[in-house]
């Protein structure tokens, strides 16, 4: 089966991915229901802001305790209770509607709850998804998930806009508490038995809390950047509600019937980039900073777009490559950190996730009202083109990946280094060559003058003037120090050698252990026993 149908063998996924169209397709129906409502009743985009306000903040306060809850509980019983809350919420938005009630607190308290239970579902979600497949099967997985949102959002908001009009919004919060009820029968039809389930953390144990999540984040450089890189282009390059209006209103003067096509036309990029993802289950850190980069550059070129058309063309990779990116960093989090961990590592994202939203969406609006729709899409794109470069450098030195681009420009610079004299005919006894400190690289070796092979260690002087000279016939051989070698009063001197290669069995009398020096070869410092090493993949 291919890649992208591997998911699809597993039963228990089969019946999640049926329930999830049908819960998002819902969900959708509920906010266009709830904007007709307030909107409605007040005309007021300020209490808009305030709903998603409210909606957004339980994340920003509690969703590092939701991921400590994920990580000690089991997932599908903490699903289960969601479900039947949320179900709940929608009825009670359905009655205040019933009862033609004017205020708008009962509204405020379902977003404010509903933020809460978000909190706590979030990082569940996230550690359940993974145990419906294998490990090799979680990247198709989650692309097809994209997919399958993107369907039902599209046909939640087409089936709503038609219901809305005829009915009313009751009705779309009454289809939307039926749709959770689909997801906990299906959560109740799945076999445990045919789960992989993930390794969960003690309670009371001392990698249990909210602080030893953030401690073993601290020291996951790999997870640090991809979540920069998500923050960054994010903010940036996924708030294209903002920038696409004002694009489309302003210097291509598409209106209202111009912002209905790119909108359209971003999702149906977003349908290809998930089906892209998903026929190749491929989803290293290589397709992350590729689809980062991408998207940031068509971004920039977006700016100058001529005309409509044009623009509409550039969206549609830029909505492919974003649901890509989004899709590659959630399963880069899922799959470079400990089971143990994953559900707090999972709220972490969510934080990003949500303070990109909150940061980037007003930041880009003042950014359109100094700089113009096409001043603000252009440097936004040159920022997210510039982070998703360095992520890609700092990714690579993390993972310790050679970087051809930087050894290229490390020999160059070398090069330009005056030459030193040749050092050809040295007699070096073997005890002459042993430096007590890490071995300098075979370049740094070449360019070094002589008598500077050895550094100055105690109780050994710098190989002298009269150790790189033949020595005269018949006379003893010298040991590179004024202290004769009293344990070797016959040895004999080896043959003249090069410098480098001086430098290179002096690292096999080393204990066969170098020194991981550049960028390019890896990281600074780090001491590895040969024979133990292993070529890092860039994934």
């Amino acid at each position: 089966m291919a890649p992208m149908f591997s998911p699809l063998r597993e039963r228990n996924y089969r019946l999640w991915a049926a329930s999830d169209i049908v819960s998002v397709g819902g969900t959708w129906m509920q906010v266009l229901g709830l904007n007709w409502l307030v909107l409605s009743a007040t005309g007021s985009a300020t209490a808009m802001g305030v709903i998603v306000m409210l909606q957004s903040l339980p994340v920003l306060l509690l969703g590092s305790w939701g991921g400590a809850l994920a990580d000690r509980l089991p997932a599908r019983p903490v699903l289960v209770i969601s479900q039947v809350i949320r179900a709940l919420l929608s009825l009670g938005l359905l009655a205040a509607t019933v009862a033609g009630a004017d205020a708008l607190w009962p509204i405020y308290a379902v977003a404010l709850l509903s933020g809460v239970i978000s909190s706590i579902e979030g990082p569940a979600l996230g550690r359940f998804g993974s145990a419906l497949v294998p490990r090799e099967s979680l990247a198709p997985a989650l692309a097809l998930g994209s997919v399958l949102g993107s369907g039902g959002r599209i046909l939640g908001m087409a089936l709503g806009g038609v219901l809305v009009g005829m009915s009313g919004p009751g009705v779309l919060f009454a289809i939307n508490a039926a749709s959770f009820g689909v997801v906990v029968i299906a959560l109740a039809m799945m076999r445990p038995a045919e789960m992989y389930p993930l390794a969960r953390a003690r309670a009371g144990s001392a990698d249990a809390g909210v602080m030893a999540g953030l401690r073993y984040l601290a020291t996951q450089p790999v997870v640090l950047v991809t979540l920069a890189l998500a923050f960054v282009i994010g903010s940036l390059g996924r708030n294209y509600q903002v920038t696409m209006a004002a694009m489309v209103a302003g210097p291509l003067e598409g209106g209202a019937g111009g912002y209905g096509i790119t909108s359209t036309v971003f999702a149906v990029g977003a349908v290809v980039g998930g089906l892209l993802l998903a026929s190749t289950g491929k989803a290293t850190h290589t397709v992350l900073v590729a689809a980062g980069a991408v998207i940031s550059v068509l971004q920039l070129l977006s700016a100058v777009a001529p005309n409509l058309l044009t623009f509409s063309m550039l969206i549609l990779p830029i909505a492919a490559g974003a649901v890509i990116f989004d899709t590659v960093v959630s399963t880069r989090i899922q799959l470079d950190t400990r089971e143990d961990m994953r559900g707090r590592v999972l709220a972490s994202l969510g934080l990003i996730s949500s303070m990109a939203g909150i940061v980037g969406a007003p930041v880009l609006g003042w950014l359109c009202d100094v700089l113009g729709a096409r001043g603000a899409l252009g440097l936004a794109g040159a920022v997210t083109t510039v982070a998703a470069l360095a992520g890609a450098l700092v990714l690579a030195r993390a993972k310790g990946v050679p970087v051809p681009v930087l050894r290229t420009v490390r020999r160059v610079v070398l090069r330009r280094i005056p030459a030193a004299p040749s050092i050809t005919t040295a007699v070096i006894p073997t005890d002459a060559v042993v430096p007590a400190q890490p071995l300098l690289t075979a370049a740094a070796v070449v360019a070094a003058p002589a008598g500077a092979l050895i550094p100055p260690t105690p109780g050994r002087r710098p190989l002298s003037a009269a150790a790189v000279v033949p020595a005269p016939h018949g006379a003893p051989p010298h040991h590179g120090s004024t202290h004769p070698a009293p344990n070797r009063p016959g040895s004999s001197a080896r043959p003249a050698v090069v410098a480098h290669a001086a430098a290179q069995q002096a690292e096999q009398a080393t204990g066969r252990r170098r020194t991981l020096l550049s960028l390019g070869t890896g990281r600074r410092g780090r001491t590895v026993s040969e024979g133990t090493e292993q070529r890092a993949s860039f994934r």
